[in-house]
């Protein structure tokens, strides 16, 4: 079931779009270099052969296994979907992916697929990527996406709105979403952390997106240059240990976008374990947005269980 942020614990502060900014412009600010920092230090860190298998099925467990293009056909969203529940028909101990992750009008087909397996079918709505509709289009598009099956609603922020400082504005678009959504799709919330210019923006779109009711707080599209970052996760990652401290409700991270190796995946687990604890190391709290990156976890478990390295003609190219 979802979980929503009691609207009586943040009444106050969402009276008015002056109490909103009060509130979010009095959260602690960041010093960017020592983000930078902590978030490279923890990068550093190695593992062992035994963790590294560990953290590899962890990492396919966790991924939201994407394709957002204007060329996606149903055939090409049938084979995601089977790849998603058998990443690799040669080895079944393999784990399924978290979801699917696709434009609405492709729910029904990923759904016929993933019937009966674990895997979630997750849909971008809310005018994607971009987010500039009208509120009645970008709820229509989430009514439709539920509608179709989806478990999982990925909505945009109006990232125009939020820089202009009507946070109240983008409050109650997230709050609508979030209702449309219902008991049926839990909700994701993305950022595009890339244009917020700074982390205290993040950090301030983080609580507004909680405040809103989002199940997960994630950083980007992967449609702009600059997509999850260690440094832009560590913000969203504190921000939910934050909440969870103030609230007791735990809101869920998805870096996404440009994650593309199993060294990077590493990295971004042990930010998880070391900022927000074995709590959030589970699918159900921390996704990968991606699309390449189950292809080189595959080719390192591989390798792990051989001794020898595959290479990529030994995987399905998505």
């Amino acid at each position: 079931m979802p979980t929503n942020a009691p609207a009586a614990a943040f009444a106050d502060a969402t009276a008015s779009d002056g109490a909103l900014r009060r509130f979010l412009h009095g959260l602690p600010g960041i010093d960017p270099v020592g983000l930078e920092a902590r978030a490279a230090s923890l990068g550093t860190r190695s593992i062992k052969t035994s963790a590294k298998a560990y953290a590899i099925d962890l990492a396919i467990s966790m991924i939201d296994l994407t394709t957002l293009e204007g060329a996606d056909t149903p055939g090409k969203v049938r084979a995601l979907a089977a790849k998603a529940v058998h990443p690799d028909p040669t080895d079944r101990t393999t784990p399924h992916t978290a979801a699917v992750c696709v434009y609405p009008d492709m729910v029904a087909t990923a759904k016929e697929v993933l019937k009966g397996s674990d895997v979630k079918v997750a849909s971008v709505a809310t005018a994607f990527p971009a987010g500039r509709a009208a509120l009645p289009v970008k709820l229509a598009d989430v009514r439709d996406a539920v509608a179709a099956g989806a478990d999982e609603i990925d909505m945009v922020i109006d990232r125009g709105a939020f820089l202009a400082g009507h946070y109240l504005k983008v409050y109650e678009e997230i709050a609508a979403v979030r209702a449309e959504c219902g008991d049926k799709a839990r909700l994701k919330v993305i950022f595009e952390t890339g244009e917020l210019s700074t982390y205290d923006n993040i950090r301030r779109a983080s609580w507004l997106g909680m405040m809103g009711g989002a199940d997960f707080i994630k950083t980007s599209t992967g449609k702009v240059a600059v997509n999850a970052t260690p440094p832009n996760t560590l913000v969203l990652l504190e921000a939910v240990r934050d909440f969870r401290a103030q609230t007791g409700i735990q809101v869920g991270v998805k870096p996404a976008g440009g994650i593309r190796s199993t060294k990077d995946a590493v990295k971004f687990l042990v930010l998880v374990n070391e900022t927000v604890g074995e709590d959030w190391l589970d699918n159900h709290w921390f996704r990968f947005g991606a699309s390449s990156l189950l292809n080189d976890l595959l080719m390192q478990r591989q390798k792990l269980a051989t001794g020898r390295y595959s290479g990529p003609d030994y995987v399905t190219v998505d």
